[in-house]
């Protein structure tokens, strides 16, 4: 009977000890919480004790910890690598702030204002240096957003000033320019040229021209192999017609300046896109027939190469930088193909589906045909050299339209998003970090620049050309100009007819 009275008190004392560590607790609690909001006092030091992340790129959230930093937000000022951040939330001993682009100095400094210019304390963090991530960016250089298409114009100038660029379709760098001229077919009777090394004479370089062309309708263009000693990488490109006897394929002579032409080949309907291999053949898809043709320059002859899955459906083709193999973009059933090429006799092979599911639209990562894409259109092969010594060294930035995003397509078959936010909802017009605040609206056509290394996107339903950048090492100095190895890392759906 003691023994249980024993253990009876025994374990209310439990209960109360317990009971007693819970309110002290509570009240260590309550004076931390009430620490943590209290508001700057002037009669304290502010200091600056530590950050994270230690590095850190544009946008990306970075906190720091320190005293009395206060609780108002609006009195707080911080500067991280000696450019103003955002302070989205403050604590007193915890701030968050945004990493502000071109952030390349080490310091953070924090400084408590009255809440005008007037600073009343101010600290530095010396316990680490901050260490800026250049990221690539999406801004828009060429062409101007209208918010209301009322106030478009379409018109020649320098690139800050050439107004709207519409029906951006296809892209093609002049061989010969060294990267300094860019055309950009459009669908219509004329096409973009856009030259990079045109002095405005106002201290900014690149002008925007219109060509006009015989025709009512232009997809295709590419140019004269380097291999051809006939041709001196003349330019070609073809009408897209609805006639079955009527020829829609021409060479544009360089002596000329690209205003004398002479045909190549008989009739052609529905020429969507135009492919010259290395070896100088030229060939070139038809939308009616569903087919592709190889054109041989020295006999003058086109013959069929492959007759595709689909009849009626626009197939857009690009070229591997080693002429091995080729990709040709389905875009209505939203799939891609790939075409080896047989060397020994000079041509390409039945095409076969390298990724994405045949037929239906969608918007999912993968290997395959377990990918999803949503009108895949024009793409790039771009060298990564984290392939260095193998068989294939360049990944495949393609435009995937509807899903409003480009997109990587690498070697070994797999797709990941680069740039913009991904499916069919998620679409507009901002510049900024790739995948957290760049949008675009219908991304059709894109271009890689290797002397200024960066892309170019035709943003067609915002009616600009975008530009992909890696973030400029200073405000003064081009990334190119460094001399490292920076490298890529990893509207309505409308369909092209022939008539």
């Amino acid at each position: 009977m003691n023994t249980n009275i024993f253990k009876e008190h025994a374990l209310r004392f439990r209960w109360m000890l317990v009971a007693l560590l819970c309110c002290c607790f509570v009240g260590c609690s309550d004076d931390d919480d009430q620490a943590a909001v209290s508001p700057y006092d002037p009669s304290k030091p502010v200091t600056v004790t530590d950050f994270s992340p230690k590095s850190a790129a544009y946008g990306q959230d970075i906190v720091i910890y320190g005293t009395n930093f206060g609780n108002d937000v609006s009195r707080v000022k911080v500067t991280i690598g000696g450019k103003n951040a955002k302070v989205i939330g403050v604590k007193n001993t915890v701030m968050y702030c945004v990493v502000p682009q071109s952030a390349y100095g080490n310091e953070i400094q924090v400084e408590i204002t009255d809440g005008g210019e007037n600073i009343l304390a101010s600290a530095v963090c010396e316990s680490a240096e901050f260490s800026y991530a250049r990221s690539w960016l999406v801004t828009t250089e060429i062409g101007t957003h209208y918010e209301t298409s009322q106030d478009e114009e379409e018109k020649d100038g320098p690139f800050h000033d050439c107004g709207t660029i519409s029906e951006g379709w296809w892209f093609s760098w002049d061989p010969k320019s060294n990267f300094d001229v860019l055309y950009m077919t459009t669908d219509k009777k004329f096409y973009r040229k856009l030259d990079f090394a045109h002095d405005n004479g106002d201290g900014t370089f690149g002008y925007a021209s219109t060509i006009t062309t015989p025709f009512d309708r232009m997809l295709a263009m590419d140019w004269t192999a380097e291999s051809d000693t006939q041709h001196d990488r003349d330019m070609i490109y073809a009408e897209n017609h609805s006639s079955d006897s009527k020829v829609a394929i021409y060479l544009w002579t360089r002596v000329s300046g690209f205003t004398e032409s002479q045909l190549l080949g008989g009739a052609a309907r529905g020429v969507n896109c135009l492919l010259t291999h290395l070896n100088g053949e030229l060939y070139y898809s038809r939308f009616r027939a569903g087919d592709l043709q190889r054109y041989d320059f020295a006999t003058n002859t086109a013959t069929r190469v492959a007759t595709l899955p689909h009849a009626g459906l626009a197939a857009m083709m690009v070229m591997h930088p080693t002429g091995n193999y080729a990709y040709i973009m389905m875009r209505e059933q939203h799939y891609i193909m790939r075409m080896d090429y047989d060397w020994e006799n000079n041509t390409f092979t039945t095409p076969y589906v390298i990724c994405g599911d045949v037929g239906h639209a969608g918007y999912t990562e993968g290997v395959g045909t377990r990918v999803q894409l949503n009108q895949p259109n024009q793409g790039v092969f771009v060298k990564n050299p984290d392939y260095a010594g193998e068989s294939d060294e360049y990944d495949f930035y393609f435009c995937d339209k509807e899903n409003h995003v480009i997109r990587i397509l690498t070697p070994t078959g797999r797709v990941t998003t680069w740039a913009g936010r991904g499916n069919n909802q998620t679409y507009g017009f901002n510049d900024g970090d790739l995948r957290t605040q760049a949008l675009f609206h219908g991304p059709g056509a894109i271009a890689y620049d290797e002397k200024r290394q960066c892309f170019y996107v035709s943003d067609r339903s915002n009616k600009v050309i975008r530009t992909i950048r890696l973030e400029q090492a200073t405000d003064s100095q081009p990334a190119e100009e460094e001399g490292g190895d920076e490298t890529v890392g990893d509207e309505s759906g409308e369909t092209t007819t022939e008539e």
